[in-house]
């Protein structure tokens, strides 16, 4: 995954953002919309490519453009900075591949300390027990 390759391939939208803001927010186009499409993106190997369209098929559009906006500052600089970093997180995260769990057994002591710690326990509720007097 090449991050200037990338950068390049990302196309920015501003539009007016929602909510209050005052008289001033009627002028300015502050909510920032990233689209990266994927089919045709360089900086991504195919490996990574099939592995992004599975993992991220909720966010995918039908021509797997990926869309992600930011409207958190009113600045739109600001809200571009943030855009590209969640951009780069979301790929990085979901570009790694998963460690396979190994299944392990417990230990011959924690075994053993299992089974003390129910007999310990069982003799305990035994004698909360009525006594038998036949």
């Amino acid at each position: 995954m090449d991050k200037n390759i990338l950068l390049n391939e990302l196309q920015f939208k501003a539009v007016k953002s929602s909510g209050a803001g005052g008289q001033h927010v009627n002028k300015v186009s502050s909510k920032i919309t990233l689209f990266f499409n994927l089919e045709n993106a360089l900086g991504i190997s195919n490996d990574e490519r099939e592995r992004l369209k599975i993992k991220l098929a909720s966010k995918l559009t039908k021509e797997n453009v990926l869309i992600i906006s930011c409207d958190e500052s009113r600045s739109q600089h600001k809200n571009k900075e943030l855009v590209i970093k969640r951009f780069f997180k979301l790929i990085e995260e979901n570009v790694k591949i998963a460690k396979k769990r190994k299944p392990t057994k417990p230990s011959k002591a924690a075994i053993k300390k299992r089974a003390e710690n129910k007999q310990r326990t069982s003799v305990k509720k035994a004698l909360r027990k009525r006594p038998n007097l036949d």
